[in-house]
């Protein structure tokens, strides 16, 4: 079950501020790609772990378009949020590059 939750935040990871998403809801910073792992399921914050989702790599679905795989730096559970639209693209590629290379 999803539930809207666009709002503003900053960053935990490199502490600029984020807008809000205005077409659905905003779960990851758009510069960094980091998130938190805050959901159980989305837009609940509900998750007690809210450790730092460190994106990994990002993969194309046919049914989800783009999305960005996470793993938690505190729980090591992996998971998958989909790209926004204003998210940074050469983070992205920056991200898939590191992944092929098994940097992750």
């Amino acid at each position: 079950m999803f539930i809207k939750n666009d709002n503003e935040f900053i960053c935990k990871n490199c502490g600029k501020k984020i807008e809000k998403l205005k077409y659905t809801s905003r779960d990851h910073c758009n510069y960094c790609l980091h998130s938190l792992h805050v959901d159980i399921e989305p837009g609940d914050r509900l998750n007690e772990c809210k450790g730092l989702l460190v994106p990994i790599n990002v993969i194309n679905t046919s049914k989800k378009g783009e999305v960005i795989i996470y793993k938690c730096s505190k729980c090591g559970k992996e998971i998958r949020n989909i790209v926004a639209n204003d998210d940074d693209r050469d983070m992205i590629y920056s991200i898939v590059k590191k992944y092929s290379k098994g940097i992750f």
